[in-house]
């Protein structure tokens, strides 16, 4: 696997214990539908939660929110919409972005766009 994978199932794997550990219920992770794939899913306050992760090793190229453009937006709402329809889901949706970044010292910070789109 390439070390971009790597890091990726890496921040996957961090971010479902962050939220798990801010009373998220986790649902699924790497679902996919077609081409678009979502990278974690959660229920939170009767709502179904679909996140997208981003690792980034700093901010010098941009922010996470940044990288998630038209495309697969509309990738992960398709998707979405294939797992409501497939879980018979009834209630309120949102779609979610956490970047993931690591500073200069190592340590780990976590950003979380709620509702970032739809």
């Amino acid at each position: 696997m390439a070390e971009h994978n790597d890091k990726g199932k890496e921040a996957e794997d961090l971010v479902k214990a962050w939220l798990s550990g801010r009373g998220y219920e986790f649902v699924e992770a790497n679902y996919r539908s077609g081409h678009a794939e979502i990278d974690l899913i959660f229920k939170h306050k009767g709502i179904l939660v679909f996140v997208e992760v981003k690792y980034r090793s700093g901010t010098g190229f941009g922010y996470a929110e940044e990288f998630v453009d038209s495309t697969k937006r509309k990738l992960l709402i398709k998707a979405a919409d294939n797992f409501v329809h497939e879980r018979d889901w009834h209630k309120d949706i949102r779609f979610d972005i956490i970047g993931v970044y690591r500073d200069q010292k190592g340590n780990l910070n976590f950003r979380q766009f709620e509702d970032a789109f739809y």
